[in-house]
């Protein structure tokens, strides 16, 4: 078997259940089984999708900041609760809960790699408008 490199920031790498490995142009269906890493670079809120909620109801995800400074933040799970914020910075992860509704904001341009279980994820707009400006100290 011949082994070539994988441009990892142009690709999917899908980590099947029986072991096999292998990298795709383009992300997994969410019906699809399969553990997801993909790794990116982010400049912008668009990058990340910082409007918007996201959440995998089949598996916990992995948040990892390679290069720069970003924050992770959790849902409240009940109303009147705060927003939680992790603040990674390179070199540093977190383990999102499944289930967990989060989202992602860049407080420098960012190298991000995260690692998942695609099936039956969705987004949800965010209801309050992201602020402008620099992030809190």
């Amino acid at each position: 078997m011949t082994v070539t490199p994988i441009e990892l920031f142009a690709s999917y790498i899908h980590l099947h259940q029986g072991g096999k490995v292998d990298a795709w142009r383009r992300p997994l269906d969410s019906g699809q089984d399969g553990w997801q890493l993909t790794a990116f670079h982010a400049k912008t809120a668009a990058d990340v999708h910082a409007d918007h909620w996201e959440v995998h109801p089949e598996s916990e995800e992995i948040v990892s900041c390679l290069i720069g400074k970003i924050r992770l933040y959790l849902r409240p799970e009940r109303p009147g609760q705060a927003e939680e914020e992790i603040r990674l910075i390179a070199g540093t992860a977190a383990i999102v809960p499944r289930g967990r509704w989060h989202r992602i904001e860049l407080d420098i341009p960012s190298t991000i790699m995260v690692v998942t279980l695609p099936r039956g994820s969705r987004l949800e707009k965010r209801a309050e408008p992201l602020e402008s400006g620099p992030p809190p100290a």
